[in-house]
Order: structure tokens, then C-alpha cells, then sequence
């Protein structure tokens, strides 16, 4: 099917077999989203979680005075929204599309019944929850001690892998996020993310033009990402 090396890809799932992936791809939906679009608002009953096919989305909350805190990203590969299976049964914060792009949609009810049904089914995702949890660890690690540069420098190698243009050894991308959202979410001052940019521009390593980038040496950039 189709959907079993989009599946596969995603860490959650990544350590199922092809017959449980056959089994979750029977009960996934496919839904294409454009920029700007709410999938899902604080409160609403929660049927089911997602998993982010392309695109970009940002988790956040409103607060009382009526402005947005960001909680955090989703990425290609992440599912998102696993709420649905916990607590009241109602998603905890707005889930709002940065870019057009596509999900694959799971209810919990599909999704129970697999794990009912098929015990190795579910013997295989507590694997794959336990990877998950792996990288948890190493994203905490990694905000705990990376300084702002190597963080900068690893979401742009990030993201140029995820969607960029490539020309004559030059790689082009957008960032997709101001760099409010992005300071944000790299757990930095956003003042320290303009710096950031302002030296590695500086040092020749990119050109920046509002939220386009264009990185001029990606071996110096990998170097920058390693740093602790």
C-alpha cells in the first residue's frame, strides 16, 4: 500500500513490521491542509491523532489576554494530537498550519481496536514508543546544553533537508517561521537569534533575506551543529 513507507518513516511506527503497517494504513485518512488553516482548536473532542506528512504546523494556546503562546513545532515524520487517547478526550491546544501540506488522520477508535486485536501490534509500537523517547531525551539534551549557534545551525540543516533548492553547491530555503516563532521554539532570545544570523552572515556561511536563507557553506554549518 501506498501508505506503508510513509508509515514506516515516522518514528512512532518505524519499529512495525509490513503486516502492522498494512493494518494501520487501513485505517488511515488522507487530508491536505493550506497555510494558515486551524486543524484542531483547545477543547474540541479528540477522535483521533495525526501524522505529519510535508508541510508545517505550530502547536499553541491563547491566553487569557488574547495573546498566542507557541508550545512548540511539528515537523514531517512527528505525529501529533496522541491527547486523543488520554485525559478528558479533548485536544489541549490549537494545532495551526504554517504551510500547505498534507496529514494522515487515525482514529482512536481504529487505532484501539488494532492494538486489541492484534497483540504483536501493539507489542511493536511499545518498541517504537521507546525510540520515541529516546529522541525526547537527546532533543532535551540538546536544548539543555547547545549553545544558540549550534542550535541555529542544526534546525538549518534541519530544514534544508526537509525542503530546499540546491544549485551549484548553494542551497536555498525558507524558514517558514518569523524569528519570534523561531527563537521560540530553539528556547533562545529572539534578540540572540538575530545575532546568531547577523555572525554567521558575517562569517560568510549564509545570506539572509528576510525568511529566505541561502546557505553558502553547509560543511561549516555541520561543524557549527556539532559544537557543545
Amino acid at each position: 500500500m501506498e501508505l506503508i513507507p510513509t508509515l514506516k518513516n515516522s518514528l512512532l511506527f518505524s519499529g512495525l513490521n509490513d503486516a502492522d503497517l498494512a493494518s494501520l494504513a487501513s485505517i488511515a485518512v488522507r487530508r491536505t491542509f493550506g497555510k494558515g488553516e486551524t486543524l484542531f482548536a483547545e477543547g474540541e473532542q479528540a477522535p483521533g491523532f495525526y501524522l505529519l506528512v510535508n508541510g508545517y504546523i505550530k502547536m499553541c494556546r491563547t491566553t487569557p489576554d488574547g495573546r498566542e503562546k507557541l508550545l512548540h513545532y511539528v515537523h514531517p515524520g512527528e505525529t501529533f494530537a496522541e491527547a486523543a487517547f488520554f485525559g478528558d478526550g479533548t485536544y489541549p491546544a490549537d494545532a495551526r498550519t504554517i504551510e500547505p501540506g498534507e496529514v494522515l488522520f487515525l482514529t482512536k477508535q481504529g487505532f484501539m481496536d488494532l492494538m486489541a486485536t492484534k497483540p504483536q501490534f501493539a507489542l511493536n509500537l511499545v518498541v517504537s514508543l521507546s525510540l520515541a523517547l529516546r529522541r525526547f531525551v537527546r532533543q532535551i539534551e540538546e536544548l539543555t546544553f547547545a549553545d544558540a549557534t549550534s542550535r541555529l545551525a542544526s534546525f538549518l540543516i534541519k530544514r534544508a533537508g526537509e525542503k530546499s533548492t540546491t544549485f551549484g553547491g548553494i542551497i536555498y530555503l525558507e524558514l517558514g517561521v518569523s524569528k519570534g516563532d523561531l527563537a521560540a521554539q530553539l528556547g533562545i532570545a529572539t534578540e540572540t537569534i538575530s545575532r546568531t544570523f547577523r555572525k554567521l552572515k558575517e562569517e560568510g556561511i549564509i545570506e539572509l533575506d528576510g525568511r529566505k536563507v541561502t546557505i553558502l557553506l553547509m560543511e561549516r554549518l555541520q561543524q557549527m551543529a556539532k559544537r557543545q
